[in-house]
């Protein structure tokens, strides 16, 4: 079938070549395209003859290569590749099928991680045809499948024949293939295809690094371009998995995540040193006090803000809490600063500290002020924040200035500096400020254009032409 596939795809690619001509590559590489059409058409007389392969099809396969071999060397072809096999396991979710192509089913019953949370369970509904294409009666074919739903495994299931089981082996159970029978099956397909096969040959959680080697130099030597393969389990919540037992919603993928390391709070010691700074933004005066561990990183924050009301004081404390808490379970600082540096609401304008003289919130001036405390200057170079004494140096912090020595007549180049500890000044300078808004448009933060900001995506500005 897809040797049929391919040198059909390849005859009327030809045809479309003698009417558009061919692609623009084919000159200098003609001759290659035309020895690997030729090597299609050999493979087609290398597959054997068995009882499985109607002999019209046998026959078709060989005149439609025959075909597009001759008009190739006639006029070439439009496309210098025509087929591949796509990957199979989404599709066939979406065509409703048990599976396509040359994958396997995963398991007779599969159960489907969804995205949004929980599970369902999916069954194979090819088997009870086969059943009867095998001769069992309905009242059989009815048990096999009733002990498929509960235990989701074929394997010792009543009236079903040793001699049968293979027919019902898939990627994962009781009842499986074995990894070589993937990279097996997509050897007997690859010398009709123009492209690789996306295709994952499974292997057992037991699967070990020589088993994967073997497998790969195994595929090599058949001659399959390309190889993918999973080890089932060896993620913490993979997206299907085979179902067992009565509760197919227990699998080990999620008994897996159940026990997945959590997060550890590193407590702050009883005795611990810390920092307070007093500030104003605007008209509103405050006090940041900062607990920190041993080795002065931060791990906790108090906020004490002047003519707050209730509301306001309980909305700030239980705010300081959660970035505590935040703080001392591993949550970095910076990933905070990226977060609320550029919040607006009131509060906001000029403040009474040196390094920062705008806040456009009391939120964007704390985790400024934290970033400015306890980040270093490259980390806060690409948050474009600085210091009032690193943006008044002739270039911006850790820029070196290249000068250009001159001589009469005409200019000597001075060698570049050196690229170690190096920022490129444009891409600092392209760096959209920490404060900035965000584009209406699309979302993106704006960077200044003069007195106003422009959005580097979609051009849009805040007012400006």
């Amino acid at each position: 079938i897809t040797a049929v596939m391919t040198g059909e795809a390849y005859a009327m690619s030809a045809r479309l070549a003698a009417r558009l001509g061919p692609f623009e590559a084919l000159g200098p590489d003609r001759e290659a395209t035309l020895g690997v059409l030729g090597m299609h058409r050999a493979a087609v007389d290398d597959i054997p003859a068995a009882e499985a392969v109607p002999a019209a099809l046998s026959e078709a396969g060989r005149e439609v290569w025959t075909e597009a071999v001759e008009l190739a060397e006639t006029h070439g072809v439009r496309n210098a590749q025509v087929t591949v096999l796509a990957p199979t396991g989404t599709i066939s979710f979406m065509m409703d099928c048990d599976t396509t192509g040359i994958e396997p089913d995963l398991a007779l019953r599969k159960v489907k991680r969804l995205v949004g949370g929980g599970a369902m369970t999916i069954v194979n509904r090819s088997v009870e045809p086969a059943l009867h294409q095998l001769g069992y009666d309905q009242e059989q074919a009815g048990e096999i499948v009733a002990h498929i739903d509960r235990t989701g495994s074929v394997a010792g299931a009543p009236h079903l024949k040793d001699e049968h089981l293979a027919v019902f082996a898939c990627s994962m159970g009781d009842v499986v293939i074995e990894p070589m029978g993937h990279v097996r099956m997509m050897a007997a397909v690859q010398p009709f295809l123009s492209g690789a096969i996306s295709k994952t040959a499974n292997l057992p959680e037991t699967a070990t690094v020589a088993d994967v080697e073997d497998l790969f130099l195994q595929a090599w030597k058949l001659g399959v371009k390309a190889l993918a393969i999973y080890r089932d389990n060896c993620k913490v919540a993979q997206p299907l998995s085979a179902g067992t037992g009565t509760d197919a919603i227990t699998t080990a993928a999620q008994a897996a995540l159940a026990h997945a390391a959590r997060p550890v709070r590193e407590r702050l010691p009883r005795s611990r040193t810390s920092r307070t700074f007093e500030f104003r933004v605007a008209d509103c005066k405050g006090f940041v006090t900062v607990g920190e561990y041993v080795d002065g990183r931060p791990g906790e924050i108090f906020v004490r803000v002047s003519k707050q009301g209730s509301t306001l004081a309980g909305i700030m404390d239980a705010f300081a809490i959660a970035i505590s808490h935040g703080l001392q379970y591993g949550v970095p600082l910076d990933a905070y600063v990226r977060a609320f540096v550029g919040m607006r609401f009131e509060p906001a304008g000029i403040t009474d500290d040196p390094d920062l003289r705008i806040a456009s919130s009391l939120i964007d001036y704390l985790f400024k002020r934290l970033a400015v405390e306890y980040l270093d200057p490259e980390v806060r170079a690409q948050l474009n924040i600085f210091t009032t004494d690193e943006r008044l140096q002739p270039t911006l912090p850790g820029v070196e200035e290249a000068t250009a020595v001159t001589s009469q007549g005409h200019d000597v180049e001075s060698d570049p500096p050196s690229a170690v500890d190096v920022v490129e000044p444009a891409r600092l300078l392209r760096l959209p400020a920490a404060d900035s808004p965000l584009c209406m448009q699309c979302g993106t933060r704006m960077t200044r254009a003069g007195s106003c900001y422009a959005c580097s995506t979609c051009g849009s500005t805040s007012g400006c032409s």
